[in-house]
């Protein structure tokens, strides 16, 4: 909420709730359907009279938050643990705004059909084994990694140096990008390897199989540097500047409210990346039609 920070919670409110929010949106789909579904919402239900959804990657969406620039990150994944630490436990500009609803999970990912050709795969032990048949010409003889997007939170470089694995890593720039690249391979079976997630939309059309990595233990990736485990099962959590949480009214309320499933995310998300359609018809479409599922977010008059 962007004019919190300098006026008064009283001149910024009309009819219990803020006159203007904005929220952070990261750059993946999933979030950006968090996003679109809450604006419509609040514009349309709550009597926000402007909401702006402004992209931005993880760090600094946090330092917006702290300085409120942005009042509320709806789907973090507890990638940034040193400004967790200085904004919320420090400064105290930053509150947890509670669980999104949806978990995720980020792992190594290899097709179902090579998996099933080639099952010890599935153990990270056995990776340096099959790396003969991930090269590209971009490689250089080592097995060719596809990788994340750069402002997700990824241990890759680490588990790939650590674990000493015969892998190099191809970065694509964004997640579009990759799941162009994902599909086309796909499409055409060819063998790959790739930093994968959960929830993603794209799982719907093609079954990815988890290769096992040492299990993550808290504190098994700090430094990261020294990381040698997994990733974590995280329960994806909102965000909010804490000025805008106290004097949010009904806006702060209802984004404390808002709480789907992974199902109802990719549903969304899939409208957006899949069916070509704006976020705004996309929300609107999925507001529409589960009036029982968001009817309870909205805050009592």
């Amino acid at each position: 909420m962007v004019a919190l920070s300098a006026c008064s919670a009283a001149d910024t409110k009309s009819s219990g709730s803020a006159d203007e929010v904005t929220i952070s949106v990261p750059s993946w789909v999933g979030a950006r359907a968090n996003a679109e579904v809450a604006k419509v919402l609040l514009e349309d239900e709550v009597g926000v009279k402007k909401v702006e959804l402004k992209q931005l990657d993880e760090p600094i969406a946090w330092d917006a938050l702290n300085n409120g620039k942005a009042d509320a990150i709806l789907e973090d994944w507890d990638g940034q643990p040193k400004k967790q630490e200085l904004y919320i436990d420090q400064k105290k500009t930053v509150v947890k705004g509670g669980d999104l609803g949806v978990t995720g999970h980020i792992g190594w990912y290899v097709p179902k059909y090579y998996a099933d050709k080639h099952p010890e795969i599935l153990d990270y032990k056995n990776l340096n084994k099959f790396a003969k048949d991930f090269k590209s010409d971009r490689s250089g003889g080592k097995g060719e990694f596809i990788g994340a997007a750069p402002s997700y939170t990824t241990y890759d470089a680490h588990l790939i140096k650590n674990l000493k694995l015969n892998f190099k890593i191809k970065d694509t720039g964004s997640e579009a990008v990759q799941i162009k690249e994902i599909q086309r391979k796909y499409a055409d079976k060819e063998p790959f390897i790739t930093y994968w997630w959960e929830p993603l939309w794209a799982n719907a059309d093609m079954d990815m199989v988890e290769v096992k990595l040492p299990e993550f233990k808290e504190g098994c990736n700090e430094p990261e540097t020294k990381t040698e485990c997994g990733y974590a099962n995280t329960p994806l959590q909102k965000y909010f500047n804490a000025d805008f949480a106290k004097d949010g009214g009904d806006a702060a309320k209802f984004l404390k409210n808002f709480k789907w499933t992974t199902e109802q995310q990719n549903e969304v998300a899939m409208s957006i990346a899949k069916d070509k359609m704006s976020g705004e018809a996309a929300a609107k479409k999925w507001v529409k039609e589960n009036k029982d599922v968001w009817e309870s977010w909205i805050p009592k008059k």
